[in-house]
């Protein structure tokens, strides 16, 4: 089995974090979101992985290389980012087109039994309901559970059920091409070429879609969905609070993660708190926050904040979204 990670994306509604690493590789919960998906893929027989990079991609091949020696990992370059349609089909020829594919959304973490959509005889593309399907790619069901039809960020959708970035294709084949027809004949949208419309392509020509319902899924796309993907993801895990004998003086409330290496003194640390390697808290309360490795932070009452690595925070009470080797000194004093 064979599996395509999209994760050439910029990032653009996470930055300033994104400006100095992927979206990819920013961890939620203790873990960076790229190593959710490779694990779980992994430990469900998937054995060759395909990772379209783009937008800092020597840092996904570098993270990569580090802490996945062992599997067979092929890098395919999207040069131009001209939607996910595009990414996929860089892949064309790093795939053997004889083989089924999982593709998954390298920004996008799923709960899902891998191995019970492995076993359907059709392909299988997971969906969602949301409130506002507007802002996805939408599937219509009929009522024995196969999609009719797909169609890109509709304005009038005929449907709730939202495609979450999870989808087994047994027709490779077919799937490239109908990733290639739309893209020799420039059938594009906004310079983008819509994924969707090669599953579409592959619907009027016959591929039977079946339609997988889940409960949860986490798109960690914007800062207050990271977040609230932190929190659930912590929450579910019941993850408690690591290396406690360096904290000193400090009130941990679960569920937080707290990395090796990180000293905390003096502090209120909980709930809903990520905490990355090597860093250093004093004199602080936070909560419901991402906080990046090697940082340093005192006197500060964090709230709803995502802090890049390598920041230093100095007497502060705000939310905040800031990215990779930032200093900020708000105490106001004067020297």
């Amino acid at each position: 089995m064979q599996a395509i990670i999209p994760v050439a994306g910029a990032g653009t509604r996470l930055r300033p974090l994104t400006y100095t690493q992927p979206k990819a590789l920013i961890s939620v919960a203790g873990k960076p979101i790229l190593s959710f998906i490779i694990d779980e893929l992994a430990e469900n027989s998937i054995k060759h992985f395909v990772l379209v990079i783009g937008y800092l991609g020597d840092k996904i091949k570098e993270f990569t290389e580090e802490h996945y020696p062992s599997l067979n990992i092929t890098y395919v370059y999207q040069e131009n980012r001209l939607g996910l349609g595009h990414a996929i089909w860089c892949a064309r020829n790093a795939i053997d087109p004889d083989k089924e594919i999982i593709i998954h959304l390298g920004d996008t973490i799923v709960d899902i039994e891998i191995k019970k959509i492995l076993s359907e005889a059709h392909s299988t593309l997971c969906v969602k309901k949301v409130e506002d399907p507007r802002a996805f790619g939408v599937a219509e069901i009929d009522k024995e559970g196969f999609i009719t039809g797909v169609v890109e960020k509709p304005q009038i959708p005929r449907s709730n059920m939202a495609l979450v970035g999870f989808y087994f294709i047994r027709e490779t084949r077919k799937l490239f091409g109908a990733l290639d027809h739309i893209i020799q004949n420039e059938l594009h949208t906004n310079n983008e070429y819509y994924f969707t419309d090669a599953l579409q392509k592959m619907i009027s020509d016959g591929v039977r879609f079946k339609a997988s319902k889940i409960e949860s899924w986490y798109d960690v796309g914007k800062k207050d969905i990271l977040l609230e993907t932190n929190s659930l993801l912590l929450r579910k895990t019941a993850q408690a609070a690591t290396n406690l004998g360096q904290c000193e003086n400090t009130i941990v409330i679960p569920p937080v993660n707290i990395a090796t290496g990180t000293q905390i003194r003096n502090s209120i640390i909980g709930p809903d708190v990520s905490i990355g390697e090597n860093t250093n808290i004093q004199c602080s309360i936070i909560r419901n926050s991402i906080i990046g490795s090697y940082s340093k932070l005192e006197h500060v009452v964090l709230h709803s904040s995502l802090i890049g690595s390598d920041s230093i925070i100095t007497g502060l009470s705000q939310s905040l979204n800031i990215g990779d080797n930032t200093e900020i000194d708000l105490r106001g004093e004067t020297k």
